[in-house]
Order: C-alpha cells, then sequence, then structure tokens
C-alpha cells in the first residue's frame, strides 16, 4: 500500500501542484496586459511549474519509501514494546480463544505465545460467560491461582479493518486481558487486619450472689484467684494484655488475629468458670464483650461496650463479638441468671418516675398483634402515670379474642377515658416534645406496633424481658430489659411496688396484670423464679383473683378445636422435633392459638422442641419452645427472630409456610453437624 496515494500526506504535497494554474493564469494575463513587465513573470511561471512538477515526480517514491521505512520501523518498536511489556497482557477473539499473548503473560502462564486455547483451560474463573459481561464496561475479575491473587481486566475491542488494508483474518470483537499481580498487597492487606487491635471487656455475672455470699474470706479469696487464674491462663496464647478493674471487671487487648482460634472453640472459658466450685451454691458465669473491625482505638473500645451490653442484656453467661456491621453472639445455651437483689428495680422505678413527672403526657405500646402480656403491662404504665395525674394513652391498633374480655374491663363506666385504647395514627399525631413514649414486651423497633413513634421522640423508654439482637431500638433514655423475667407484667409489677408508697391498683388492673404473668410462664410452669412469685404474690394483695383472672382467659370452642388440629397434623423432625402449622380460617387470633399448640406439643413424650407456623396478614408467625435441652433461641436467631433459652420466636415475609418449614430442618440440621444441638 503506498500511503501517498491518501491522507493527509498525499494533499499537503500536492498544494503546490494546485497552486501552478493559478500562477500560469496570473503571468499569462499579465503579459497580455503588459508584455514587457508580464514577459519575466511568465517565464518565472513556466519555471516554477516544470520544476515543482519534476520534483515531485523524482521525490515522490522517495519520499514514500522513507515513510515506509519509518512506519516499519514505529510499528516494530511499539510491538517490541508490547512484547516486552512488563504487565502480563494478552488479546483473545471474541470466543475467548487466544489471539496474541507478550512474553510476560507467556511466562506467567507457562504457555507458548502461539497457545491457541480458550483462556478458560488456564483460567476457570475467565469463563465465555464471564467474557460475555465485557460488553458494557471493562471488567475486573479477581481469580486466586498457585496461592497468587490477582486481577483480571477485561475490555472488550471493537476490531474494524479499513478498506485498503491487506485482508485480515479477524473479524468483529477482540477481548483485552491485562493480569495485575495482587498478592503482595493482599498480604499485606491481610497482615494489617491481624495486627489490629481487639478491645473486650470480661464481667462476673453473679459476683455478689457467687462470691460474696460465701462467708469464709479465705474461700473469698480463693474463688477470685481461681477466676483469675483461668482468664489469664484461657487469653494467653491469644498474647493478651489483661487488666483488673474491679473485683468483677476486667479489660483486655490483643491481635485481631487471634480472634478466629477463640471463635473457634467458642469461648469455652465460659464453660470452664462455671465449673469453679469452692464451696460457692451458685455457679459463677462470665460475659465478654469484643470489638472489631474498627477503624480508631476508642471506636474499638466503643464497640465492646456495646457488646457487653448486649450480653448483659440477653441475659449473661455468653460472649458477644461487635463489629461496624455485624454482631455475633457465642455460649448462649444456659438459661438466665435470676437476681436475687431487686436493688435494679427500685432504681429503675425512681427513675422512671421522674421522667414522668417531666412530661406531659405518656403513651404506651407492646408489639405487633398485642398479647396478654403487653396489654398488661401497659396496663401498669397507666396506673403508674396516673398516680402522677399524667394523661397516658396505650397503643391498641387489633383486639384478638383472647385480649377483649380484658380490654371490655376498661370502659368509661368504669371510670376510664374513651381515649385509653388509641390506633396508630391517633398516636402519631398525638406525640410531641412534651410526650413520653414507652415500649413494653419488645425491644425490636420493626415489631412495635407503632414505629413511625420512635421515629418522631426524643424520649423513649423500654421494658422487656427478651434478649436482645442486633436490632434493637437506639436513643433510648431509660432501658429496663431483664432477660432472667418470665413476663414484661413482672418487671412492671416489681417497677409498682417502688413507684410510690400511695399506689393503689384496681382488682381489674391487678387481673390485667396478673394475666400477663399467667400467660407468658404457661400457669408458672416456664421460666419461673423466686422474684415471679413475689410479683404475682402483690398483684394478688392488690385484688388479683385466680378464679377471675381463669375465666378471663377461656378460649372458645373454635380455637380449642384449632389448637387440636395443630397436634394432630404435627409431623415429628428426627424424632425429637415437631413441626406443624396453624391454619387460620375461623380463628380470631390464629398466633396466640399458634403459641398455645406449641406448648401443647412439649407434653408429648420424647419431644424436645416445637415450631408452630401461623399465617397471618402476609407474615408468617414462628413460635418456637422447649424444656430445658434445646435453646430455640439460636435457633429463631438463624431465623431471623429471638426470644429465650426456652420460649421464642420470629416473623418471616418472603417466604411461604413450606419454605420456612424447610428452613427450620436445613438449621436443625446445621446446629446437629455443627455439636450446637445434641440428640
Amino acid at each position: 500500500m503506498n500511503p501517498l496515494k491518501k491522507g493527509y500526506i498525499r494533499a499537503y504535497l500536492s498544494i503546490p501542484l494546485y497552486m501552478i494554474p493559478a500562477i500560469l493564469a496570473a503571468g499569462a494575463g499579465l503579459y497580455f496586459y503588459n508584455r514587457s513587465s508580464g514577459t519575466p513573470v511568465l517565464i518565472f511561471a513556466v519555471i516554477y511549474s516544470l520544476t515543482v512538477i519534476l520534483a515531485y515526480l523524482v521525490s515522490r517514491r522517495k519520499m514514500a519509501d522513507e515513510i515506509m521505512r519509518f512506519a516499519t520501523g514505529y510499528g516494530t518498536i511499539q510491538k517490541e514494546m508490547l512484547k516486552g511489556f512488563q504487565l502480563p497482557y494478552a488479546v483473545l477473539d471474541d470466543s475467548g480463544r487466544f489471539f496474541w499473548m507478550n512474553r510476560a503473560f507467556s511466562k506467567f502462564t507457562g504457555e507458548d505465545p502461539s497457545y491457541k486455547k480458550p483462556i478458560s483451560t488456564i483460567f476457570p474463573d475467565l469463563s465465555r460467560e464471564t467474557l460475555e459481561k465485557t460488553s458494557d464496561l471493562p471488567l475486573t475479575v479477581r481469580i486466586s491461582q498457585d496461592d497468587m491473587i490477582f486481577d483480571a481486566v477485561l475490555s472488550r475491542i471493537d476490531f474494524k479493518p479499513e478498506k485498503d488494508c491487506e485482508p485480515v483474518t479477524i473479524n468483529g470483537t477482540l477481548i483485552s486481558v491485562m493480569l495485575f499481580d495482587e498478592t503482595a498487597h493482599e498480604k499485606l492487606k491481610a497482615a494489617f487486619e491481624d495486627q489490629r487491635l481487639v478491645t473486650g471487656l470480661i464481667y462476673i455475672d453473679n459476683y455478689d450472689e457467687s462470691i460474696d455470699s460465701l462467708e469464709d474470706d479465705v474461700k473469698k479469696s480463693l474463688i477470685r484467684a481461681i477466676i483469675d487464674r483461668k482468664i489469664a491462663k484461657y487469653f494467653r496464647p491469644a498474647d493478651a494484655i489483661i487488666r483488673k478493674t474491679d473485683n468483677d471487671k476486667y479489660f483486655l487487648i490483643f491481635q485481631q488475629k487471634y480472634l478466629p482460634k477463640l471463635e473457634e472453640n467458642k469461648f469455652s472459658l465460659l464453660d470452664d468458670v462455671r465449673t469453679t466450685k469452692v464451696g460457692n451454691d451458685r455457679e459463677v458465669t462470665l460475659s465478654i464483650g469484643i470489638g472489631k473491625g474498627a477503624r480508631t482505638y476508642s471506636q474499638s473500645a466503643e464497640y465492646s461496650r456495646a457488646a457487653m451490653d448486649l450480653a448483659l442484656g440477653r441475659g449473661g453467661s455468653q460472649a458477644v463479638i461487635k463489629s461496624r456491621n455485624h454482631v455475633y453472639y457465642y455460649g448462649v445455651r444456659g438459661k438466665e441468671v435470676e437476681k436475687t437483689t431487686r436493688v435494679k428495680a427500685r432504681v429503675k422505678a425512681q427513675a422512671l418516675r421522674e421522667m414522668m413527672e417531666t412530661k406531659d403526657s405518656i403513651i404506651v405500646m407492646g408489639h405487633q398483634i398485642t398479647d396478654v402480656d403487653a396489654l398488661g403491662a401497659a396496663v401498669g404504665v397507666y396506673c403508674a402515670a396516673r398516680e402522677l395525674g399524667k394523661k397516658c394513652q396505650i397503643v391498641l391498633n387489633t383486639i384478638t379474642s383472647s385480649l377483649r374480655p380484658l380490654v371490655d374491663k376498661f370502659t368509661p363506666e368504669e371510670g376510664y377515658p374513651d381515649d385509653m385504647f388509641i390506633k396508630s395514627e391517633r398516636a402519631v399525631e398525638l406525640v410531641s416534645e412534651g410526650t413520653l413514649v414507652m415500649v413494653v414486651d419488645t425491644n425490636r423497633p420493626s415489631y412495635t406496633e407503632c414505629p413511625q413513634l420512635l421515629e418522631k421522640s426524643a424520649s423513649i423508654v423500654v421494658f422487656d424481658h427478651h434478649r436482645q439482637g442486633s436490632e434493637r431500638i437506639e436513643n433510648t433514655i431509660l432501658s429496663y430489659i431483664e432477660p432472667y423475667a418470665s413476663s414484661a407484667c413482672e418487671l412492671i409489677a416489681e417497677t409498682l411496688q417502688y413507684f410510690s408508697d400511695r399506689m393503689q391498683l384496681a382488682p381489674q388492673e391487678a387481673d390485667c396484670i396478673y394475666a400477663g404473668i399467667l400467660i407468658d410462664t404457661n400457669n408458672f410452669m416456664t421460666k419461673t423464679g423466686v422474684r415471679t412469685f413475689e410479683a404475682a404474690a402483690y398483684l394478688k394483695r392488690s385484688g388479683a383473683d385466680v378464679t377471675r383472672v381463669r375465666k378471663l382467659l377461656r378460649e372458645d370452642m373454635a380455637t380449642y378445636k384449632a389448637r387440636a388440629e395443630v397436634v394432630r397434623h404435627a409431623e415429628v423432625y428426627r424424632g425429637a422435633f415437631a413441626l406443624s402449622v396453624c391454619k387460620t380460617d375461623e380463628v380470631e387470633s390464629p398466633t396466640i392459638v399458634g403459641a398455645q399448640a406449641s406448648n401443647e406439643l412439649l407434653n408429648i413424650v420424647g419431644i424436645k422442641a416445637s415450631f408452630v407456623e401461623t399465617v397471618y396478614n402476609g407474615k408468617i408467625y414462628v413460635s418456637a419452645r422447649s424444656i430445658d435441652e434445646i435453646d430455640v433461641q439460636l435457633i429463631m436467631e438463624r431465623l431471623g427472630g429471638g426470644g429465650h433459652l426456652n420460649v421464642a420466636g420470629a416473623q418471616i415475609s418472603d417466604a411461604s409456610a413450606d419454605e420456612v418449614k424447610q428452613r427450620i430442618k436445613d438449621i436443625l440440621d446445621a446446629m446437629i453437624q455443627e455439636g450446637e444441638i445434641k440428640l
């Protein structure tokens, strides 16, 4: 191909030729106008034209050869530069086969430059489906191979040969592949992550009950020394620095690379400390809070503090690891430790009184589909507000058949205001800066009757007996969460005793709170402690009547039959787990029926845990129950819910009943395989 046949160079060299006609015409015109003056000009024009034409004809070939030699040399240099390019570089055809590769790519892969097979034969991650994704934007694929990590940058090149070019064998598109070795960078990054500072807190949950109760000072010193030694021995392989900040509190720091080993043995220190016996009647339990992945040391300390709050809020005797986006729980197999001291209840009661006194009104709400426990706790808060002369309203969107007999007791004829119970829409209209929003029987914002109230109010109080999870109500001015308690009504009953010396409960109010305790303890058979009976005794003294409460909690025939159907159609899985579905037809309160049926299934010999699903209002409510061997809270947390050791649940909106049942089976299988559940 002659480079002077077309293009910019040919046009540039042709300019003198284009000027010849003009110069000759000018010379001829001047000659005919004035021969004496025009003759020299015409002669010059003829000589110029002949010279330009002769020079163009003589030098054209030499100039074309010179340009070809330059282009050839430039192309050779460019080709050698690509071949010697230190980054591995290759070109593929549109099917993913090698078309060309430089020496670095050949050396890296160990293949000859003439290798023509698909790139997937060397790098399986670069399949044809992956290559097809390069049509829109350059694509970066992370590849790990032979202990090396590198990024493959893929770009699609549209190849359109010029018409005058020599024929080529490639049509359509080409794909360029450039490899960037990230091995050193990733190793450095991993080393940096391993050396991150991890802070932790260790608290003895029941120090007063387990250690200070010992009368012998020698035994007290001995058990403290044993605990100190066990903690130091456990964290010694992690090269941790441990400092005792109080009799029952420790602070520790270590590098993050040791954390996976602690997680692998699931913080066996928790079980080890439990076996410490030096004449103490109660077993000693620890709570561990660890913060990891923080950007600063102060943030790591904040994470560990938040982790400890979660551990204590879930009943203690466990380890919690908190990072920026995740929370992990370990060692939650044991029961919550019941506190014998009631100092905390008195302090919380006084704090609640002070907050109520500074507010104009109180709005109290429980969880969605309010049950008897949530209603009883809300009524208790209403009584406390009435004692201070404050207006209190209860958010109640749905009155189920189990609640109706109780709600009907609070009528204007009995001396209660018409707006004692309000809907969520009205509550949102009433909330203001002078309103205290109180949440009972739940600590998850998405579970409350009206989550919008939490967004509009800056004064939020939470009273609950469920273990805390990763989702919790933020920015509370007072939080009283005690997982050892049987019910929210138990916490409220204790609080009312210290709220005011003049506190008086009407019989229907005492009945409602007592009914909440009765339902959540399954007639005092589940999660019942000394303080549960003390709270019940206080309510009995305040006018609660057992016979009257029993009549209020009676159910209709349809509900009884529905519960029997759930038990009749239950599936026994692995010989120890009962799974069933509660039909919502002809039942006004299907979730209550599901919970009751779950309790009934535990009366069957061999059943260690029961799970009943209820499809209601577009969601699936799962009620999980166990007696003592299975921690259903762990199972429900994997399903997205939570609860207690023996009583837990979950709400699911993205699956069918059969899919949820299969999820539960898969979780049970995984936990059995991991050793979390032992049959």
